[in-house]
């Protein structure tokens, strides 16, 4: 079973959502997000009341960075390539997008068949460049691997045997949020996707991004930028067909049914979700529920339940 939540504060609901995993534990966690605090996990135990091990990705990342100095400086090379793709991404997205609002934005009465051919080949555009971008990011990524090879690291091979064990000891996961790219890069470092496999999960906030296929920074109106949705990382890819959206009452004007509608039609056949303070999503294994502060962004501009939904519309 794989649980999404929303950000847990003021009103936490991360011991309900464990609660219904029906395992007795002990649980993992994941904190990288918290950076310099993920080794702070004791009131999240008293909270939920279960013995938690905490996997220190981040503290273990560090440690392998300080052992091996030239993979280190391998990783910081990589890392200021992607942030350089990231601004040439953003530079190509910008009028594009600017043309899909105006756009969408235009009375459909004048000729909607001119209208709705335009709009959609618009959307289009928008949809290849964010495939290229995912592409790049993947050719990097791999690339890199295929140079360094760092699990054959011997710093890195150390720290990832021991991950592995407490992994094994857990009956499920849980993934906080915090800082997303750091918190992906992290648990992507040391193949922790693959060492969860099918066991339960919970993920909230930043942590629900990490976990899906596609992470997507969103904000409509923020205090410098365009306010364009962008496509950051690749996933873990252990949430598949949905898209979250922590925060996504304060960062998207859902009143707004332009942008809500194009959010929706741009990442479809996935299903872009609310997650605000106190939304919950769950995967069954076919389909995807949530309670009703989890709302799903529909082609039509509107906000809907997510209730046996597979991902699109």
């Amino acid at each position: 079973m794989i649980i999404l939540l929303g950000p847990q504060s003021p009103r936490p609901n991360l011991g309900e959502a464990v609660e219904l995993l029906s395992v007795d534990g002990p649980f993992c966690v994941v904190t990288a997000g918290w950076q310099e605090r993920s080794g702070e996990t004791e009131a999240l135990a008293e909270h939920l009341g279960r013995k938690l091990i905490n996997l220190k990705l981040y503290e273990r990342a560090e440690r392998v960075f300080a052992e091996d100095p030239e993979f280190f400086a391998a990783h910081r090379r990589r890392q200021d390539r992607l942030r350089k793709l990231q601004g040439l991404y953003r530079l190509r997205l910008a009028p594009l997008l600017r043309t899909a609002r105006r756009l969408f934005e235009e009375d459909a009465n004048s000729d909607p068949d001119l209208l709705q051919g335009e709009q959609k080949s618009a959307l289009e555009m928008v949809r290849i460049l964010d495939r290229h971008h995912l592409t790049r990011l993947r050719q990097i990524h791999a690339g890199w691997s295929e140079q360094w090879r760092p699990l054959e690291r011997d710093s890195l091979r150390r720290e990832r045997r021991r991950i592995e064990k407490q992994v094994a000891d857990c009956d499920a996961v849980l993934i906080a949020g915090g800082h997303v790219a750091v918190l992906l890069n992290r648990a992507r470092l040391f193949g922790l996707q693959q060492m969860i496999g099918s066991r339960p999960l919970v993920a909230w906030s930043a942590g629900a991004m990490a976990v899906s296929e596609r992470v997507v920074l969103f904000h409509d109106t923020p205090p410098q930028g365009a306010g364009d949705a962008e496509i950051l990382e690749s996933g873990l890819g252990l949430a598949r067909g949905v898209v979250a959206l922590p925060h996504a009452s304060r960062r998207l004007n859902l009143n707004d049914r332009v942008r809500v509608r194009l959010f929706a039609r741009r990442f479809c056949p996935a299903s872009a979700v609310t997650l605000d303070n106190g939304s919950m999503l769950w995967w069954n294994g076919d389909s995807w529920s949530g309670n009703r502060a989890a709302r799903r962004l529909t082609a039509e501009g509107r906000l809907a339940e997510v209730k046996d939904h597979a991902g699109g519309d």
